[in-house]
């Protein structure tokens, strides 16, 4: 029974090929498409000042130099919003609950921003890895401290949003197989487990959310740094 609660998370196939590139392309069917009229319908305007929103929400922090990124950075952060709040329908598959597909998201854009900084400003993106004024005797310590925490950021980025999006899936697995468990032994308490199933629910989509901006967040700090 434990190993059943775990099987959501395996790439499913059809006809011996994986369907986990599909899951990928078809949150792109959301996006609005661009069209010759000045006015669309209101749900395309709704979309474009969802994204006009987030854009400027990511661009703030960054100069102009780091403007050139907002298409990359808007488009993987509607990839992941999209994705994230597609897999807590029921009988669909989530991509971001696997830590390889979230290592090949994050591993080659902070190499990009890594070797950004290097290009343009060496000696700033060097410093980085030694505060200033710090005593002598600490300066070894502290450059392979600074090393080891800059080297564990894309595992921490790929991690954090596997760990998120994976608890909340068994959480929902686990209350919704109780909930339906105690319907004809006690209905009393599978109706309170249901209210808290809805709530987790809600929760869950907050989680989905905030973790697809949490991810793009920290990759235009880490932009920011290097440019």
């Amino acid at each position: 029974m434990n190993l059943s609660f775990f099987d959501q998370f395996s790439s499913p196939y059809l006809l011996g090929m994986p369907l986990i590139l599909p899951s990928l392309l078809l949150p792109t069917l959301l996006l609005p498409s661009p069209g010759r009229r000045w006015v669309n319908n209101r749900l395309s305007t709704i979309q474009l000042w969802f994204i006009h929103l987030i854009t400027k929400q990511l661009m703030t922090p960054l100069n102009k130099a780091g403007h050139k990124w907002a298409l990359l950075l808007t488009s993987l952060i509607l990839m992941l919003l999209f994705i994230n709040l597609l897999g807590l329908l029921p009988y669909t598959f989530t991509p971001t609950t696997q830590l390889s597909m979230n290592m090949a998201l994050a591993f080659p854009l902070w190499l990009a921003t890594l070797l950004i900084g290097l290009r343009n400003q060496p000696s700033a993106s060097l410093g980085h890895l030694l505060p200033e004024g710090t005593p002598t005797p600490l300066i070894p310590a502290l450059i392979m401290i600074e090393t080891t925490s800059l080297l564990i950021r894309p595992l921490a980025l790929g991690v954090r949003l596997t760990a998120n999006l994976t608890a909340g899936h068994l959480l929902i697995q686990l209350i919704s197989t109780a909930t339906i468990a105690l319907l004809p032994m006690m209905p009393s308490i599978s109706l309170l487990t249901a209210i808290i199933l809805f709530l987790l629910t809600i929760l869950e989509v907050a989680v989905a959310m905030i973790q697809a901006y949490v991810f793009v967040l920290l990759l235009s700090l880490y932009l920011q740094e290097n440019i």
